[in-house]
């Protein structure tokens, strides 16, 4: 894990990286940066299509905040770039302010972030609990889901109405002109990028999908719109400086956009940088990297750009190829405008059927669905966090669900603290029950350690369980963790636990959890986390879980005991 000194939090990762830097590094940053490049053509383009504004749009964006998110931040293998999260509200701001609105409302929520990097609420964002951000990617993966199905469907639809239940009706209205051409198209696409997915991840299914759809529709001449057809094709040669219109007007509408944008931004990109950290063995300076996601939205609408944050597909795309430090994402932004230089008249025969389907994959992977299930299992609250927070991004507006989201935050917090406190009286029985847990008289052997939670396991703490994992290949082949002081747990909680569960196991160490006090068992028991780490590895005590590790360690030794002899 790398470590990064006092003097250092305000130097940018690329010039931390720059120490050990090599040949072997850059070329594998090279062959990284234009596989994502690539792989960022068809998202930027949609991305813009889908935010109200011309293709070209995208691409600006993805050039200059790529480089400069890469270069200023905080994360060593992060991949900037306009991303799903802003579909929505861009649109609206488009729609309410014009284009001049969004590049100054772009501006202001670059300023908010780079105060927020420079006063230190990097780590402020972990007080966002998971309902909230869940509720948040639920409901903006349906809104840019159904801005997509015209284009889906090919249906003959002048303008798509902004509000969700208009746009449905719309939709529904019109599904009699649908064309089956375009249909097909947009489904291949989806199946196409399905197929790369089971064969590797490796293989970059949106540029596979773009390469086969766009020459499908030029081989065969098949009658669908395509960005020529729409957009008059996209420009050739370098983004165009030229500062943002100032509206002293528009100031007070795009205050609330301004937070809302630099809060997704902030959400976004800080989750982004958390993955790979995951995946690429390191840990981001999350102040830096706000600093760096400021200045690239206060660039991007000099070029004509969008607002971008860090895009978790394309880093973890990044990644995957081999990407080694920041120079990846420089690449990934020199690639983009290589082909803005030398390949512009080809964009022009992109379908934009195809661009929808490769959007809604993007909807489908941005939503995490699959934890929704968890979600159900858990209290009530938490569903009905989760729901508020889904249904007013959906129905309201998103600004609306940002600042409801906080809201509820502040209240489940201080609900969940008072909860927490308690007072009882000392008993015979108390005292003899508390024997069983205390760690004074215990023996721990070599094979295993614990690690205990004390006080509220709540969003904003979970941060912590990382000290169990960020020496993870130094610990012995069983961990305790030792929850007979954790006096309250929530869905953020079990998150974080199921988290360090699937990491431990996937480096060949078991989990066992003891101790927990009355509402963390029964909300673990709710979401089923025996199905995680397995019934017999939640103990009562830790005596009890002592014992279960000498068990579990014979059966190791006994596994490998076998394996050697074979």
């Amino acid at each position: 894990m790398a470590c990064v000194f006092p003097e250092e939090r305000w130097l940018p990762k690329s010039i931390l990286c720059l120490r050990d830097y090599n040949r072997d590094k850059f070329l594998r940053d090279l062959l990284a940066g234009i596989t994502v490049g690539l792989v960022a053509l068809p998202l930027a383009m949609a991305f813009a299509i889908a935010s109200g504004l011309t293709p070209q749009a995208g691409i600006y964006c993805a050039v200059v905040t790529g480089f400069l998110i890469s270069a200023v931040g905080g994360s060593k293998t992060q991949i900037g770039g306009p991303t799903g999260a802003f579909v929505v509200v861009v649109a609206g701001i488009v729609a309410a302010h014009g284009v001049d609105g969004l590049f100054m409302c772009t501006v202001m929520a670059g300023v908010l972030l780079v105060i927020m990097g420079i006063t230190k609420l990097g780590s402020a964002i972990k007080f966002i609990p998971r309902p909230v951000v869940l509720g948040f990617t639920n409901g903006i993966a349906i809104l840019i889901a159904s801005t997509q199905a015209k284009d889906f469907f090919g249906l003959h639809l002048d303008k798509v109405p902004g509000v969700f239940w208009l746009r449905m009706e719309a939709l529904a209205a019109n599904f009699q002109t649908v064309s089956y051409t375009a249909t097909a198209l947009a489904g291949g696409t989806l199946l196409v990028m399905l197929v790369c997915r089971l064969i590797s991840n490796r293989i970059p299914g949106p540029i596979v999908a773009l390469v086969l759809g766009t020459a499908a529709v030029v081989i065969f001449k098949l009658p669908v719109e395509t960005i020529g057809t729409r957009f008059g094709g996209i420009p050739s040669g370098l983004p165009h400086l030229a500062l943002p219109k100032f509206r002293a007007d528009l100031i007070h509408g795009l205050l609330g956009p301004a937070f809302t944008v630099a809060m997704l931004g902030a959400i976004e990109s800080l989750m982004s940088a958390v993955v790979s950290d995951r995946m690429s063995n390191d840990h981001h300076n999350s102040n830096m990297e706000l600093i760096g996601q400021g200045v690239a939205n206060i660039a991007s609408p000099m070029f004509g750009g969008l607002p971008a944050t860090g895009a978790i597909a394309r880093t973890a795309t990044s990644i995957r190829s081999g990407a080694q430090s920041p120079v990846a994402g420089m690449v990934h932004s020199a690639t983009l405008l290589c082909i803005l230089l030398f390949a512009a008249p080809l964009v022009s025969y992109v379908p934009l059927a195809v661009l929808a389907g490769i959007l809604m994959m993007v909807c489908y992977n941005m939503g995490e669905w699959r934890e929704i299930p968890q979600l159900l299992k858990l209290t009530k609250t938490d569903i009905s966090v989760w729901l508020v927070t889904f249904s007013l991004t959906v129905f309201a507006d998103l600004t609306v669900a940002v600042e409801a989201g906080m809201i509820l935050a502040a209240l489940l917090f201080i609900s969940r603290v008072a909860s927490t406190t308690t007072v009882s009286q000392v008993t015979e029985d108390y005292v003899e029950d508390g024997r069983v847990h205390i760690l004074q008289d215990k023996d721990i052997p070599y094979y295993a350690t614990i690690f205990r939670i004390h006080g509220p396991f709540l969003f904003g703490a979970t941060d912590k369980i990382s000290v169990v994992t960020e020496k993870i290949h130094n610990l012995p082949p069983v961990v305790i963790l030792r929850l007979r002081n954790m006096t309250a747990l929530d869905a953020t909680g079990v998150f974080a636990l199921e988290e360090v569960a699937k990491e431990l196991h996937a480096n060949g160490r078991t989990l066992i959890l003891c101790g927990a006090r009355e509402q963390p068992s029964r909300l673990i028991h709710q979401a089923e986390f025996e199905d995680v780490v397995g019934a017999d590895n939640i103990c009562e005590n830790v005596q009890a879980a002592l014992r279960r590790a000498e068990a579990v360690y014979q059966r190791r030794e006994a596994k490998a005991a076998v394996a050697y002899r074979n």
